[in-house]
């Protein structure tokens, strides 16, 4: 895609004059690299004080301050650019915003307000800064040049760490003996570790395909994040890196006679994760003989390590209030005895802190409207991805490819619309990101219209002027 540089002052239907401001472009990379950091490592690093009911709603002085600089930072360049924002939502993905709307309004209804308070302040504080980073200093390849520097020291990190603290790094737990010997490195459980390692190995694979690094150093980045991706022994994040890997070949190297077809073979992919995410949840009978492959791959049974319990509670929960669900991030507390969720303590005897199922997760939060703007902003990110790839083939496959790790990711573990995860920070700018991109290419499409309308009147001026001449 063509980049303008200094000042823009392309006008059209869609927007007041676009503005690139690099100048602030590593202040606000800044402000994403401490968001990912923030969703991975724990409070003040303090890893040997971690405990599996962690939750954000409590923090140090120094954590709190910096989360209200975020947003500060985040808010103040959205004002700034407050006409091009306006834009951005309106024609951008409407249902991320409207699950932000539905979000705020359920602490109303919630079964614990201030939880949901304090989880929403981290939504508000991750959407501003991901609005201001492509509103202001934003580039085709922004997205991936501001992470692949972050996952790459945190993987490296991670590999530094397990040798320098195993007993901080690496699972040592006595009461699960299948997780000993997995690392967590710089995150607080193995799963972690492997969502970073998983985003990196794309990331990272995507740069070699795409010819956006130098190969030697791709071929780095992914050694490194597939040797964290292994030691991680996250189930989850290998089984979706590797179809995300294979759709990724697929789109970049796919032969220029199928390229018209690559809309439906995405809906191909789309419906096979929907019908396997109705096995996995059970919701359809007769479907158990699809599990066999990923049980057979992962070494899980068909409990999927007993989530299918979890899920049978949390469908229970979900029926006393399908429609509008029980607030937002309210029902996963910590060990609290007046918290729903500690029926899973009383049934399980153990505390998951997650359904390990994010389409689960955000229907229980928010009832069958959350699940709608679930739905749509995946219909929308979809088709918006599209779009992008058929002009810019290397970054809408990267979007594509990031929506199936996730589709596939979040059948076992909870993600979708969760402030607690570290894909909310990546799919939020991901989205923002794609938005910003089919905007872009709005304007360029309508200046070019307009330079055409310009040049037709000109020539029909002058014709005109030729005859009465004449």
């Amino acid at each position: 895609m063509r980049h303008l540089k200094g000042t823009s002052a392309i006008s059209s239907p869609y927007s007041t004059p676009l503005h690139y401001d690099g100048k602030y472009a590593t202040l606000l990379m800044f402000a994403i690299w401490v968001l990912v950091v923030f969703m991975v490592v724990p409070d003040g690093f303090k890893y040997e004080i971690v405990v599996d009911a962690d939750m954000p709603t409590t923090g140090s002085p120094m954590s709190r301050m910096l989360w209200l600089a975020l947003l500060g930072v985040g808010f103040l360049f959205t004002i700034w650019r407050i006409l091009l924002a306006r834009v951005l939502i309106l024609h951008g993905n409407l249902y991320f915003f409207a699950f932000v709307i539905l979000a705020a309004l359920s602490i109303l209804w919630s079964i614990d307000p201030g939880v949901t308070i304090r989880r929403m302040i981290r939504v508000v504080t991750i959407t501003f800064v991901a609005m201001s980073f492509v509103l202001v200093s934003w580039q085709p390849r922004s997205f991936q040049n501001a992470l692949r520097p972050i996952f790459t020291i945190l993987t490296i990190g991670s590999i530094i760490f397990a040798i320098a603290a195993p007993d901080l790094a690496i699972e040592t737990s006595e009461d699960q003996a299948e997780l000993v010997g997995a690392w967590k490195g710089l995150a607080t459980q193995k799963n972690g570790l492997g969502s970073i390692a998983a985003m990196s190995t794309l990331l990272w694979l995507h740069a070699w395909i795409s010819g956006q690094s130098r190969k030697h150093i791709a071929a780095f980045g992914v050694a490194v994040s597939v040797f964290c991706l292994l030691k991680s022994r996250s189930s989850t994040s290998l089984m979706g890196t590797l179809f995300a890997s294979m759709l990724m070949l697929m789109l970049m190297y796919s032969p220029r006679g199928l390229r018209r077809y690559m809309p439906y073979l995405i809906g191909v992919f789309v419906g096979i994760i929907l019908v396997y995410s109705l096995a996995v949840l059970h919701l359809v009978s007769g479907l158990d003989f699809l599990l066999t492959p990923i049980t057979s791959f992962t070494g899980k049974d068909l409990t999927f390590s007993g989530r299918t319990a979890i899920w049978e509670i949390i469908n229970a929960h979900i029926a006393q209030s399908p429609f509008l669900g029980t607030g937002y991030g309210a029902y996963w507390v910590g060990k609290v005895v007046t918290s729903p969720s500690y029926e899973m303590v009383q049934k399980l005897y153990f505390y998951p802190t997650e359904s390990h199922n994010g389409y689960l997760d955000v229907i229980n939060d928010l009832g069958i409207l959350g699940g709608i703007c679930l739905l749509g902003f995946m219909i929308v990110y979809l088709r918006q991805a599209l779009q992008v790839l058929a002009f810019d083939k290397a970054q809408g496959a990267l979007y594509l490819v990031l929506l199936f790790e996730q589709l596939i990711a979040n059948l076992t573990e909870s993600m979708w619309l969760s402030v607690r995860s570290l894909e909310f920070v990546i799919m939020t700018l991901a989205a923002m990101c794609l938005s910003r991109t089919v905007l872009q290419q709005k304007f360029i499409a309508s200046a070019a219209a307009e330079r055409a309308r310009q040049a037709t009147l000109s020539a029909r001026s002058l014709g005109s002027s030729g005859i009465r001449r004449q």
